[in-house]
């Protein structure tokens, strides 16, 4: 069974294979994307990028995110999920333009079509 926990550590380590197989496994496993769980964490990287996350696919697929996420704030430095716009200046301003709203309003940057192709 997949966890927000796994999506949340594959998105902080910039896997972007491994996190959009663990999306499709965690869409495949929760249709009601309400029901997730709080990651039992005390690690607010990880509760930031978790709640980040299921709002994210919960936006896209019109459902409701779990109540748990409203507590979740924002991180007090930036986080770039693609390693490449650390270095590159263009995709940096995109995803700092660009990135939805459930990523970028508790630090979190990416291109505007992170995971919709999970």
């Amino acid at each position: 069974m997949v966890t927000l926990e796994q999506l949340a550590e594959a998105a902080l380590n910039r896997e972007g294979l491994l996190l959009r197989s663990l999306t499709q496994d965690l869409l495949r496993e929760n249709p009601n994307l309400s029901e997730c769980p709080k990651p039992q964490t005390n690690d607010s990287r990880i509760l930031a990028a978790a709640a980040s996350l299921v709002e994210l696919l919960a936006l896209r697929l019109r459902q409701t995110p779990p109540n748990w996420t409203k507590d979740i704030g924002a991180l007090p430095e930036p986080v770039y999920l693609l390693k490449a716009a650390e270095t590159m200046r263009r995709l940096r301003a995109l995803c700092e333009v660009g990135a939805p709203e459930p990523l970028r309003k508790r630090g979190f940057y990416a291109p505007p079509n992170f995971l919709e192709f999970a």
